[in-house]
C-alpha cells in the first residue's frame, strides 16, 4: 500500500500490525502455547515489515535523496540487529538472558535509544508525512545508531570486565 501511495490505508494496516504483534505473544502465553519457534517467527515477521514499509515508501517517491536515506536507514537496522541479537546470545550463554531474569520473551532484548514505541511512531510519521521521508529516514538512522553505540559501550564495560579487572559473569543490560 505504501508503494502505491495509499498512505492512509498503509498507516491503518501498520497500526493493526503493531496491535496484533503485541497481542500474539500475550495470547500464546495466556493459553500456554508460547514456543521458541513462535518467538523466532515473530521477530522474522517484524523484520520483514520493518523493511517492506520503507521500501514501499521509496517506490512511491523514488529519487536519489530518498534512495540514499533509505540505504542509510536500512543499513542502520542491519547493524542494530547484529548489536542486540549477538549481545542477547552472549547474555543467554552467560545465563543472564531472558529466562534467567524471569522475562516472558524468548530472548533478552538489550535496550537501545529506539525501541518498539519509537519505531511505531517513526513509521506512522513516515506514512503521515511521506514527503518528509528523506529527513525522517536519516533521523531514525541516526537515533538507531546512537542506540547501537549505547549497547556497544555497555557491552565493553560489562563483557570485558567490571572495572576491577574481574569478569562479570551475569551482566544485566
Amino acid at each position: 500500500m505504501a508503494g502505491m501511495a495509499w498512505y492512509r490505508a498503509a498507516l491503518g494496516f501498520w497500526l493493526l500490525n503493531r496491535l496484533l504483534d503485541g497481542l500474539d505473544g500475550l495470547v500464546a502465553r495466556e493459553h500456554g502455547r508460547a514456543t521458541d519457534f513462535g518467538g523466532y517467527l515473530d521477530i522474522m515477521a517484524d523484520f520483514a515489515v520493518y523493511a517492506a514499509i520503507p521500501i514501499g515508501l521509496y517506490l512511491s517517491r523514488p529519487g536519489a535523496q530518498n534512495a540514499l536515506s533509505l540505504i542509510l536507514m536500512l543499513g542502520s537496522f542491519y547493524v542494530n540487529a547484529a548489536s542486540w541479537m549477538y549481545l542477547s546470545a552472549i547474555l543467554e550463554k552467560r545465563n543472564a538472558g531472558a529466562r534467567a531474569r524471569g522475562e516472558v520473551t524468548t530472548v533478552a532484548m538489550p535496550p537501545g535509544l529506539v525501541g518498539g514505541t519509537e519505531t511505531i511512531l517513526f513509521y506512522a510519521a513516515f506514512l503521515i508525512w511521506p514527503e518528509q521521508m528523506t529527513g525522517l529516514f536519516v533521523l531514525m538512522a541516526g537515533l538507531v545508531l546512537v542506540g547501537v553505540g549505547q549497547r556497544l559501550g555497555w557491552a565493553q564495560r560489562n563483557l570485558t570486565g567490571n572495572g576491577s579487572g574481574e569478569k562479570d559473569p551475569t551482566p544485566t543490560p
